[in-house]
């Protein structure tokens, strides 16, 4: 079986390979939680893709199993150990834009078209195909092969969170959602919130922030600010006007100032980027907190703009002490990515801190509240996902290093990322493609696509790993 050539196995199997990708590619599979039941409870959507691929894993031979419609798995093989592979079929919303009809599976110039060609579904599909193969060609095997399949990764993944809860973990592991070669580290993620409570007293300020809005998600640079505030005269709003201005124009980003009566509204707009690197985007609420430092602000508005301004330029943990890196996975990030205030209600700051595998997280968040301990706010709503790590000479590195190499002719380079997949999930796991080196990552975009034959170079790639990780001892 040693010298078995996997593409040509693929390429035996193209066509059905495509039939089955447009399948499940033409599912609208996007959270629907104000349409669910208890049979669907991600929506019927997400349920129907989930359905698709346990359908056709029965239909292949596999044996399945759905796992209170949030997840399920296909498996193959026998043996007290497992080798786990992690997929998930729910996509995000398609948005607006797009060239052609983003379920519609279309193929043209070699690309495939769809929401979830890339993130995860054309990857989940060449994980399927590559046990597909190794089951076809009937190599005995020592370890059970499952492909679980999660359903709300997009989200708050109930499906895998839910899966692990009834099922049993596997041995070993790898997720086909990210980028080749292998991803052996993964920074741990904490969202927390800074709390600030209302004020009750009046102010007498020459100007009142009213509100504050800028960000809705904490894993997101927010690329717009809005904000409204009180003037006690109503002649200082075109000198406010003009200095809003000019400070934009020295910022290099855009807004906008409006004045009604004693009120003005800003607004600001910044560039958006994942908040796993908070430098690569321009924070629209920080900006718009550094321009309204000058003014003359009543007390609890001045606190929160002066808590947000602080972190422009400071997306190291340097406000909390918590400044860190190691050699395996780079610096402790963090990103302020809500922003939301109101003079009735108080306000709240949103971050998100990646922090790298070695960190001492307890300790960490220990050092966060003393820092806030006499500041008048409040830790709230800390999660935590633990960081994801393999060692480098671990023999699933190695197996997955010798696979890529046999495959691709080129240097397997071991590689630590900010973001998270379902690697995490997994007592001992990595993220494993299926996006290759200098490809375009569309992922979340408008046209998203997959190149069809690196799917099958993925197919490939993935039915090699199999059967070097669950064969028999020889």
């Amino acid at each position: 079986m040693a010298n078995i050539n996997w593409m040509d196995e693929v390429l035996k199997r193209k066509e059905d390979f495509i039939k089955d990708l447009q399948g499940l590619l033409q599912i609208k599979s996007v959270l629907d939680e104000e349409d669910t039941t208890p049979d669907a409870p991600l929506g019927q959507g997400v349920k129907d893709a989930l359905q698709y691929m346990l359908d056709i894993g029965e239909k292949d031979g596999f044996t399945s199993k759905n796992v209170g419609n949030l997840a399920g798995h296909l498996e193959m093989g026998d043996g007290d150990e497992m080798l786990g592979i992690l997929g998930h079929v729910d996509v995000v919303p398609e948005g607006d834009g797009w060239s052609v009809d983003p379920y519609g599976a279309v193929i043209k110039d070699g690309k495939i078209y769809a929401r979830g060609s890339s993130d995860d579904k054309g990857p989940t599909i060449a994980a399927y195909y590559g046990m597909k193969i190794v089951k076809e060609l009937g190599i005995p095997l020592g370890k059970r092969v499952r492909l679980i399949i999660g359903t709300d990764e997009e989200s708050d993944w109930r499906g895998v969170n839910h899966y692990f809860e009834k099922e049993e973990m596997p041995s070993m592991g790898f997720v086909p959602d990210a980028d080749f070669p292998i991803i052996y580290a993964e920074k741990g993620i904490s969202d927390y919130d800074m709390v600030q409570s209302a004020l009750t007293e009046p102010s007498d300020a020459t100007c009142e922030l009213l509100s504050f809005q800028s960000g809705r998600r904490y894993n997101m640079v927010p690329d717009f600010a809005e904000v409204h505030l009180k003037i006690q005269d109503g002649s200082d709003a075109i000198n406010l006007e003009q200095k809003y201005q000019e400070f934009l124009s020295k910022s290099g980003v855009d807004g906008n100032a409006t004045t009604n009566n004693d009120q003005v509204v800003l607004t600001l707009v910044g560039v958006s980027a994942h908040g796993a690197e908070p430098r690569n985007g321009k924070n629209a609420g920080i900006f718009m907190a550094q321009f309204l430092q000058a003014m003359e602000l009543d007390v609890q508005g001045k606190k929160f703009v002066d808590t947000v301004a602080q972190f422009f330029n400071h997306s190291r943990g340097e406000m909390f002490g918590v400044s860190y890196q190691d050699d395996v996975s780079g610096e402790l990030t963090i990103n302020v990515g809500i922003m939301d205030y109101s003079k009735e209600t108080g306000g709240r700051i949103g971050l998100n801190m990646r922090y790298p595998v070695t960190f001492d997280i307890e300790k960490g968040k220990q050092k966060i509240q003393d820092t806030l301990q006499n500041s008048g706010l409040q830790l709230e709503n800390f999660t935590d996902s633990k960081p994801a790590y393999v060692e480098k000479n671990d023999p699933l590195i190695q197996t997955l290093k010798k696979v890529y190499e046999e495959q691709t002719g080129e240097k397997a380079e071991l590689l630590a990322i900010g973001g998270g997949t379902y690697a995490r999930a997994l007592d001992h796991g990595v993220a494993f493609g299926a996006l290759f080196p200098g490809r375009e990552d569309v992922m979340h975009q408008k046209d998203e696509y997959a190149i069809v034959d690196d799917l099958l170079k993925a197919t490939a790639i993935y039915a090699q790993a199999i059967y070097e990780l669950a064969k028999t001892n020889e």
